[in-house]
């Protein structure tokens, strides 16, 4: 697995972030977050960003918090938009390294269609961004061979993976990340359909990383943004919005993944229903 993860590491990518966040932070923290990379446990290296993707990192370990509280043993996490794999290894690794450390059983799922991104239907899928066939699934055999037993992939479209994903989901394992990096509008629209079931098949809070509305050009008229805010026109009980406070919850605050997390809220889960009240002596 790390030989396949390192052929296809973004180095140039990975150092850029580290002096643009990282370095930017006070030079205590990061003298400290040595001492931590370490020393440290799973959750230190959480709250340090010291994995390669903190954003994965953090929403699985959030889902496991959420659901461990809620008396859950077992979550899945997915990804739409895999790609290389790269993502979904790491998601692998740190759902593995979560379990060790909450109990939680964590399956990981990664959805792609793996011939890259097909023609943008309009403006809407951003073609003035994204170019036709990029993103394909290098070598599909050697991806499904590096996955452990707690992770898959499912190929093909979303528009028909996706019913099927959730005629097969049980409550006894609900949804507790999702990280969406489709980048066109048309297939986020497809993804967060994974949001349509029985709201036991999501824990009551959800987080979701979007990778795709960072850009100066992303807006709410076209893209991944447009696609959370008509999921939230037709849901009534089921709405995504920015996960709150999270840069003040954050020991670093500069990492750009923060205003790329949001959270569903599951407003006809039961958790979600009044609380009865006690009997009083």
């Amino acid at each position: 697995m790390l030989r396949y993860v390192a052929a296809r590491a973004r180095s140039r990518a990975a150092w850029e972030r580290i002096f643009r966040e990282r370095l930017s932070e006070p030079v205590h923290l990061n003298l400290i977050a040595l001492f931590v990379a370490v020393f440290g446990d799973v959750r230190s290296k959480v709250y340090f960003d010291l994995y390669a993707r903190p954003q994965f990192a953090f929403g699985v370990l959030h889902a496991a918090d959420v659901a461990r509280q809620a008396g859950i043993r077992r979550i899945k996490c997915l990804e739409f938009g895999v790609a290389s794999g790269q993502g979904l290894l790491n998601m692998s690794e740190i759902a593995s390294r979560v379990h060790g450390a909450t109990g939680v059983e964590i399956e990981v799922i990664g959805f792609d269609g793996a011939t890259g991104l097909p023609e943008p239907r309009d403006y809407r899928d951003h073609p003035d961004l994204y170019t036709v066939g990029t993103f394909q699934m290098i070598d599909r055999k050697a991806l499904v061979e590096a996955l452990p037993s707690h992770a898959r992939l499912v190929l093909g479209e979303l528009e028909e993976t996706v019913p099927r994903f959730l005629e097969e989901c049980t409550t006894d394992a609900p949804i507790g990340f999702v990280s969406v990096d489709v980048d066109y509008y048309f297939s986020a629209v497809d993804a967060l359909r994974v949001f349509g079931g029985d709201p036991e098949l999501c824990l009551p809070v959800t987080t979701i990383y979007f990778d795709d509305v960072w850009f100066e050009r992303h807006n709410p008229w076209c893209g991944e943004r447009l696609a959370i805010r008509e999921f939230n026109d037709r849901n009534e009980v089921r709405k995504i919005a920015p996960f709150t406070e999270l840069r003040s919850k954050r020991l670093f605050k500069n990492a750009r993944w923060i205003d790329q997390t949001f959270t569903l809220h599951v407003l006809d889960h039961p958790a979600r229903q009044p609380v009865k009240s006690r009997a009083t002596a």
